[in-house]
Order: structure tokens, then sequence, then C-alpha cells
């Protein structure tokens, strides 16, 4: 006789926030972040320099997602011109350093 399965919408959205699937999110980010730090280019002429690259940091929360149903980390740079790093402006190339650290940092896991 062929095994059966049920699977209960509930029981799902428990493992979902279960502290351990958190903590394993939580691990993936700091691969992520590790990554990002390495990638992270510096201005040595800059006043700044080394800023973005010091600025990186990670935070997770069992109670993310689109309906806030799962644990989720994210991964984020609180420099004020991150974004200009990431993806560029007219005169200055795109870096994508975040997408190359979530890219190199999910084969690394």
């Amino acid at each position: 006789m062929p095994a059966r399965f049920k699977m209960k919408k509930k029981g799902v959205g428990q493992m979902l926030r279960m502290p351990g699937m958190e903590a394993e999110m939580l691990r993936r980010a700091e691969v992520i972040k590790g990554t990002a730090v390495a990638l992270s280019p510096v201005d040595e002429g800059s006043s700044t320099a080394g800023h973005y690259k010091a600025s990186w940091s990670t935070d997770s929360t069992s109670r993310g997602g689109r309906r806030r149903d799962r644990a989720v980390a994210t991964v984020s740079n609180s420099a004020y011109y991150a974004r200009w790093v990431e993806y560029g402006t007219e005169k200055v190339r795109a870096h994508h350093v975040l997408l190359r650290a979530a890219q190199i940092g999910g084969r690394n896991q």
C-alpha cells in the first residue's frame, strides 16, 4: 500500500516560523553579508573611505514575507549612497555588490 501524506497548512505555517528556521535564515544572511563586505569597493581618496564597507548589517524576524507568515532575514547597507553603488548613476557604473554577494553566497551555503 502506498504511503499517504496530508499536508496541514497550520503545521507548515508553524514550521516556517520556528526559531530554527529563523536561525537558518540569519545564518544564510550572514554568509551573504560576509561576501558583500569582501566585494565592497573602497574609494581610498575619499574622506569616508571604508564607510560603505563597514555599513553592512543583517536582521531577522519570524513574521516576514508578503503575508507575515514566515521567518526571513535581510541584508542591508545603511550608507546613504548605497543605492548608487549598487545601481550606478549616469556618471558612475553600477557595482551590483548585493546582487553578486547573493549569487556567490548562495552557492557557498
